[in-house]
């Protein structure tokens, strides 16, 4: 499993020019999920992401977390972090699980940061989705789950 974490001032999310979910600050997270992700894998990465010390604190270090400044997650399930581009022009999907191995493990990704106590906002799984940010730092960070396929 692996997500794709960005520090964000505002997020959105639209499906059909309808916009699905949207945060204040805190992070955009893209999910990808493979075909060996566990429900383990999904909380090990929720507990990452809700306790990432990215945000500054009044030093000017990134010491403070999603709960130390009041924010939230916008979580978007992206099925092209397993693109495989090593060979040719286009990219090969074979790593990202289907749907129906994906869905419950991203869902329980989003419920995993809600036991947290980290508000979360989604996309639709699925769905053709257009995304918004304000990528503040920038700062962006791709964490693995342990047992991620590389």
């Amino acid at each position: 499993m692996r997500v794709v974490v960005q520090r964000c001032k505002h997020a959105s999310v639209t499906v059909n020019e309808e916009i699905v979910g949207q945060i204040g600050k805190g992070l955009m997270v893209l999910v990808g999920v493979t075909h060996t992700d566990t429900i383990e894998d999904a909380k090990y990465l929720a507990g990452k992401v809700a306790g990432i010390r990215i945000f500054e604190d009044e030093q000017g270090k990134m010491n403070l977390g999603l709960q130390d400044i009041g924010g939230e997650v916008l979580s978007v399930s992206q099925f092209t972090l397993y693109g495989d581009c090593r060979k040719g022009k286009r990219p090969g999907f074979s790593d990202a699980a289907r749907p129906e191995v994906a869905t419950p493990i991203y869902e329980a990704f989003n419920e995993a940061l809600r036991s947290l106590g980290v508000g979360v906002e989604t996309g639709i799984f699925g769905a053709d989705m257009d995304v918004s940010l304000t990528n503040w730092g920038p700062v962006t960070l791709i964490i693995d789950s342990p047992t991620a396929k590389h």
